[in-house]
């Protein structure tokens, strides 16, 4: 399994009869269809893992699912410039205005037309459910990817009680008292090289740094009236991310020497592989998020 390259966290409550068997049997029910000749996009769950056709793999309590999300390709000046070659013809032959509400019905019949001939894109996003911690986490860099799947998922189970995660201290805050004083960087993590840095004023300005000391004077003298809003982190000497202040995880990789030991103790067996890189993900998650949440004070006991 290909190791999740983002990371978006939320919290996760299952319900008293959740099992992955009812999980696989509430999926089936809605798998992916291709798009139909006149649909501009469909969505539906796809096996997350080549060599099985079940919808969720499960292992060491630890639940991989993936959504594919097909669209049509049609690009928004193609259907403007026929719309507007069809408004003309109309005006010219009929010696008339034509107004709003029948050029939205010609742009309906010109998507019509068009949809067949369209090139169709396809995105597939996984998440790990992971019941016994709480955690639904979603590899995307999209917000708005996350709650597809999360709205996918919901519809698919009839509920699903799940809210973004929140901390008590403001990310972009305490990231900038990092970088002002690194003894206040946790036991655990370490600062990289390349930061976002978003100015305080209604201006708001942006300096992205990269390959450089973030504890230079030169960049700790920009903190007066800037804050941090992206950090690259690395935890545990295993972890390489770039934190981003809305609590999300990019551009996430194993250390050098981690991924290295790792390729050393690979099964051979691809299915023993993957149910190992499942697992692996699971622990390393169950051990980070919290450490991570603890950086930022926690969460709020209301939630």
């Amino acid at each position: 399994m290909n190791s999740f390259k983002n990371l978006l966290c939320y919290r996760f409550q299952p319900s008293d009869d959740f099992t992955p068997e009812q999980l696989e049997e509430r999926l089936q029910k809605h798998p992916f269809t291709p798009c139909g000749r006149n649909e501009l996009q469909r969505t539906g769950w796809i096996s997350p893992c080549f060599f099985s056709d079940n919808l969720v793999f499960s292992s060491s309590g630890y639940h991989l699912i993936s959504l594919l999300k097909e669209e049509r390709i049609l690009p928004g000046s193609v259907v403007r410039d026929e719309v507007q070659i069809r408004v003309n013809k109309i005006e010219a032959d009929e010696a008339r205005k034509v107004y709003k509400k029948e050029k939205d019905q010609i742009k309906d019949e010109v998507i019509q037309e068009l949809l067949p001939r369209a090139f169709s894109k396809r995105q597939s996003t996984r998440a790990l459910i992971m019941p016994s911690e709480g955690w639904i986490i979603i590899d995307a860099s999209s917000f708005n990817r996350g709650e597809l799947l999360l709205n996918e998922l919901r519809e698919a189970l009839g509920s699903l009680k799940v809210r973004p995660l929140n901390v008590n201290q403001a990310p972009a805050s305490v990231m900038t008292s990092w970088l002002q004083d690194e003894h206040q960087i946790p036991t655990g993590f370490e600062i990289g090289d390349e930061c976002e840095l978003r100015d305080t004023s209604a201006e708001g300005g942006v300096i992205r740094i990269k390959g450089q000391p973030l504890h230079s004077d030169e960049i700790v003298a920009h903190l007066e009236t800037m804050q941090v809003t992206r950090l690259s982190i690395t935890w545990e000497a295993q972890l390489e991310f770039l934190f981003h202040a809305d609590l999300s995880l990019h551009r996430l990789k194993l250390n050098a020497d981690y991924a290295d030991q790792l390729e050393q103790d690979r099964p051979e067996d691809e299915i023993a592989d993957f149910d190992a890189a499942v697992t692996r993900t699971g622990l390393e998650m169950t051990r980070l998020l919290p450490a991570l949440i603890e950086c930022f004070g926690g969460e709020p006991v209301s939630e």
